[in-house]
């Protein structure tokens, strides 16, 4: 049985207990608990759970009233018995949103029925786990989709960034952990960690390369789920990078990222008191975390998905975009097209840029690629996929295949190379022109036919949709900056 049609038939038992007034994202929860356990004893790791609470204890218990009483003692004593740091995260303030005792054992039964393995005899549990994730991100009830950034997605920041063994990388608003574990299957694919690496080798990789911090308990118990599933001991923090604890987080050598939207609540500028341009917008708060967190050797470099506005704003807005291109080379600003995220109507990009040596001067050229203007609606009937990434990704290389580019790649692609690719959606603009724009990157789009057609009388009432969606976007700001004033 393939992972997908183990997550489904797991997904689908959610059905099974809805009479037992079980939300998606409450079933995830009881899921992860559930799960953890069988994965206990799939990866022999038992010996941290006492003898009682272990998972045949379970499976083997015909009173179903017995089995769900022990279960809850379980959730509730677990993380004072047991010597496991992660086991300890992953149980931390854990309760069942069951309240039948038959729902249980359907439960636990389904999930010890399951094959785990792959013809192939190929580990699935991350897999199944990471498609759960997806499907629960899908359901708009449970408000989920702001952890989930596409798979598609983060596949192509992955390899783009190319990381190596011995690095340190970060998310900090890490979600469920998916760029990390991304980073991590990257590398297995390339060396094996687990075969091929020598004891401390291979303990770094598991350990130490890899962290993130999330400020949502329940995604922050996903992320820790999600990394034991593909076989990672990151350092995950329950914690806000905005806060004085983000300050700790530095000298990474690569940083992937898609941060909250939105301003902080109540319109507040971060706690952190080392941003030189506080500011109630969490994703220029964000960007200046990342682009300081990187270590100051040329080579540390970043990709980080953000909205439309980060690239325009005003006041804090043009400073930090100033400040990101002295400190940084900006190589690469990636125009993604809208539908993609769970939310809908979301404009976002791309941010591609290393960490200069010096403090200044570092960008000379930005390159941008409109993946947004007449391309499909991405949705069920044209589901976002990798493949659609192709012109970009020969763009962004200058035509260096993938496979080829970690051998090449040494902070950037030259800008030689890519002017050798001709593509009316890639376009070079100096640094000089942007600063003449005000430091607004909200810049390489290329023109939409079909605005430009008068003929056609639907656009502009799309156009007038789209005005009012800036308006409505520029008063919440004014909104919040009258509630930060006064």
């Amino acid at each position: 049985m393939s992972a997908d049609q183990i997550a489904q038939k797991l997904w689908n038992l959610c059905n099974v207990l809805r009479d037992d007034g079980v939300t998606y994202h409450q079933y995830l929860n009881e899921l992860t608990f559930i799960l953890f356990l069988k994965l206990s004893e799939v990866k022999d790791f038992e010996n941290h759970i006492p003898e009682r609470y272990r998972w045949q204890s379970f499976v083997n218990e015909h009173d179903n009233n017995e089995a769900f009483l022990r279960y809850r003692k379980f959730l509730a004593e677990i993380s004072a018995e047991t010597t496991s740091e992660s086991i300890k995260e992953i149980y931390a303030d854990a309760s069942t949103s069951l309240r039948k005792p038959v729902n249980f054992n359907t439960l636990v039964q389904a999930i010890d029925q399951l094959d785990w393995y792959e013809e192939s005899d190929r580990d699935v549990m991350g897999d199944i786990y990471e498609s759960l994730l997806e499907k629960n991100a899908g359901e708009k009830k449970s408000g989920a989709g702001q952890y989930f950034t596409p798979r598609p997605l983060i596949n192509i920041m992955v390899s783009l960034m190319v990381p190596k063994l011995k690095e340190r990388w970060n998310d900090p608003a890490a979600g469920t952990f998916g760029f990390m574990i991304a980073a991590y299957a990257y590398l297995d694919r390339k060396y094996d960690i687990n075969f091929n690496l020598d004891e401390n080798a291979r303990k770094f990789q598991k350990e130490e390369a890899f962290s993130g911090v999330e400020l949502v308990g329940d995604a922050h118990r996903l992320a820790l789920m999600n990394a034991r599933l593909h076989g990672m001991e990151s350092r995950i923090y329950l914690a806000d990078t905005l806060t004085e604890f983000g300050k700790k987080l530095k000298d990474f050598d690569g940083v992937l990222a898609n941060p909250p939207f939105g301003t902080k609540k109540g319109g507040e500028r971060p706690t952190r008191d080392d941003f030189t341009f506080p500011t109630s917008n969490k994703q220029l708060n964000f960007l200046q975390h990342i682009y300081r967190s990187l270590k100051k050797d040329g080579k540390a470099r970043a990709a980080v998905v953000l909205p439309d506005n980060v690239l325009f704003e005003d006041g804090d807005g043009q400073k930090i975009r100033r400040d990101l291109m002295d400190k940084c080379n900006l190589h690469t600003v990636l125009r993604l097209p809208t539908g993609i995220f769970y939310a809908a109507g979301v404009k976002t990009n791309v941010l591609f840029f290393t960490r200069g040596a010096t403090e200044t001067g570092n960008t000379k050229n930005v390159w941008f690629y409109d993946m947004r203007t007449n391309t499909p609606n991405y949705g069920k009937r044209t589901p976002f996929i990798e493949n659609a990434f192709e012109g970009f990704v020969k763009a962004y290389t200058g035509g260096i295949t993938v496979d080829r580019l970690e051998k090449e790649y040494n902070g950037e692609i030259s800008d030689e190379k890519r002017k050798a690719i001709k593509d009316e959606r890639w376009q070079c603009i100096p640094r000089e022109t942007i600063a003449k724009k005000n430091d607004s990157l909200d810049l390489g789009l290329i023109a939409d036919e079909s605005i430009s057609n008068s003929e056609d009388l639907g656009e502009p009432i799309d156009i007038a949709k789209e005005a009012l969606k800036e308006i409505n976007s520029i008063t919440e700001q004014l909104n919040a900056m009258i509630k930060e004033l006064g």
